[in-house]
């Protein structure tokens, strides 16, 4: 009797036994993308991304700083993490859920529409940018407007935040609310959620040229990420984000995420 309860039990579940658990490598401080409650975009992408595999999701919270995919990913501390650069070489990436963009986020009643990198106005406005550090791995926006001259009216916002605040790289956007600065050349995830939800009206237009001076592109895919190893994984994700297509787009429009056309 035990043995065809379990044979009708294999036949129907495949397995008796608990499921497994994926685990996601998030920040834990860092709308829109994840936070500890859950409330990302990326944290409703992971658990998509589990419930579709039959598996319990788990989390290694890490702060999204420099050498974070080497704590991650790169130590086998997670499985997957549901929001990186196409292009990074250090994994393993699935087609792109997302394009997105930098954009131009300034108050409304400025009237700084029709910005563009080689706008004259750029030289006198305060200009808001994210940075990273002071060597080459700084956003493409700083790299661009020092190409152009254009740095003594720039503040730099540092990427990272401080960290004791929610969401810290959210600062850059709340400096345009204040008037601390005319116009901020934000990510376009951050830029689109926080400008839904401030008090201040604020305009948001996208960054053109989008590939300044043919080395400083502005847009950039964005898919899940994996170990190098792990092709049985990252295959089972990429059929995921195909099935569920139509639900990741409506997602992304929840949480106002700019979508470069033809994403």
């Amino acid at each position: 009797m035990r043995a065809a309860a379990f044979l009708l039990c294999a036949l129907l579940l495949g397995s008796c036994g608990p499921p497994r658990t994926l685990t996601a490598c998030a920040d834990p401080n860092n709308l829109p993308f994840s936070n500890r409650a859950g409330q990302g975009f990326e944290n409703k992408l992971a658990a998509m991304i589990a419930a579709d595999l039959h598996a319990r999701l788990g989390y290694v919270w890490w702060a999204q700083r420099r050498g974070y995919v080497r704590n991650t990913l790169g130590e086998s501390k997670c499985d997957f993490w549901p929001g990186i650069a196409s292009n990074v070489e250090m994994v393993a990436t699935t087609r792109p859920y997302y394009r997105s963009t930098y954009m131009f986020v300034s108050r409304a009643s400025a009237n700084l529409n029709g910005l563009t990198l080689d706008d004259p106005r750029l030289k006198i406005l305060k200009i808001g940018v994210q940075m990273v550090g002071n060597d080459a791995s700084n956003t493409p926006p700083a790299h661009a407007l020092a190409e152009r001259g254009i740095i003594a009216n720039v503040r730099g916002f540092m990427l990272y935040g401080d960290y004791r605040r929610p969401n810290p790289p959210a600062e850059i956007v709340r400096a345009v609310e204040r008037g601390d600065v005319d116009v901020a050349l934000v990510w376009g995830p951050l830029a689109g959620f926080f400008a839904a939800e401030s008090p201040v009206p604020l305009r948001l237009e996208p960054v053109t040229p989008w590939f300044s001076d043919q080395q400083w592109p502005m847009q950039f895919d964005v898919s899940v990420g994996v170990q190098k190893d792990n092709q049985k994984l990252l295959k089972q994700i990429d059929r995921v984000l195909a099935r569920r297509k139509s639900e990741i787009r409506k997602l992304l429009a929840a949480y106002r995420i700019p979508l470069v056309e033809g994403s």
